[in-house]
């Protein structure tokens, strides 16, 4: 890396209340020679909370590919810049990875400043397994390819987060009845940090009941999270999901390979997959 080059930092807002924004943030924000907001307009209600009056410039995803090696110049150039997105922590569903991976590719120091983070901050108060987790980003948009993602994790025993918008929540949950079990059990987190956050715990079928007859439930911004299914280690069982997941590895993977990934993926005991993977591989 040249110490002649700025540095790009990445910087964590507020999801919602302005007070969960770190000392070091403000000052980072405050000694950069720029920032790329998501939305300016947006981020100068944060920014003259604080006092700040560092120039920004706008880095959205119709324009990031364009801008940023614009922005990796400036920093060649010796300047810092600081990323942003509207709220939380940049890149996860937000804009920022072309820039980000730019200035890797350039030698250029990426720097995290950590903060508020929507996700993060539902697991903590979900009350599920979080030890294992898989993080979806925002869902498909139309019904057909929903209920297709909802059907291939249906028996996932990892728990798994999405975030989706007020525009699409309750057609959502019209999906996930139709394909997961009523009573797997579901957070449904709602405005997080705002003047009305929500966060509920219970089951699949409840809380569709109260999205779908609360007006209120149809507001704002979400955080989903729905529990993996509990595996008898006892009782486990190679389903077809689980063979078709090793014929695609044992393209690529010996058979104790095989049977160590999918024991991740899957939760099922490495032996039981080893003997699946064996029995497959003697098949061809």
């Amino acid at each position: 890396m040249s110490d002649k080059y700025g540095k790009l930092y990445v910087v964590a807002t507020p999801i919602g209340n302005l007070a969960d924004f770190s000392y070091r943030a403000v000052n980072i924000l405050q000694q950069v020679e720029l920032i790329a907001a998501e939305d300016t307009r947006h981020v100068k209600i944060l920014l003259q909370h604080y006092g700040i009056t560092t120039k920004i410039m706008s880095l959205h995803q119709h324009n990031e590919i364009h801008a940023a090696p614009q922005l990796i110049a400036k920093i060649q150039q010796g300047l810092s810049i600081a990323l942003v997105s509207d709220a939380g922590t940049p890149l996860l569903s937000d804009p920022g990875m072309p820039l980000v991976k730019l200035a890797k590719e350039q030698g250029i120091q990426v720097l995290p400043i950590p903060g508020a983070c929507a996700l993060i901050a539902a697991l903590s108060v979900a009350g599920l397994p979080v030890n294992r987790f898989c993080f979806e980003g925002f869902l498909p948009r139309t019904s057909v390819a929903r209920k297709k993602f909802f059907s291939h994790r249906l028996e996932w025993s990892a728990t798994w987060v999405f975030y989706e918008s007020s525009h699409r929540i309750l057609a959502c949950f019209e999906d996930m009845i139709t394909v997961l079990p009523l009573d797997r059990p579901v957070v449904i987190a709602r405005e997080i940090t705002k003047l009305h956050e929500t966060i509920i715990n219970d089951s699949l079928e409840n809380i569709f009941k109260q999205v779908q007859s609360e007006a209120n439930m149809q507001r704002g911004e979400f955080v989903v999270i729905v529990e993996g299914i509990k595996i008898d280690k006892k009782t486990q069982i190679i389903n077809s999901e689980h063979t078709k997941l090793l014929q695609i590895l044992l393209k690529e993977c010996s058979i104790k390979t095989t049977a160590s990934i999918a024991a991740k993926i899957t939760g099922i005991r490495k032996k039981l997959l080893y003997q699946a993977a064996l029995e497959l591989r003697e098949d061809r």
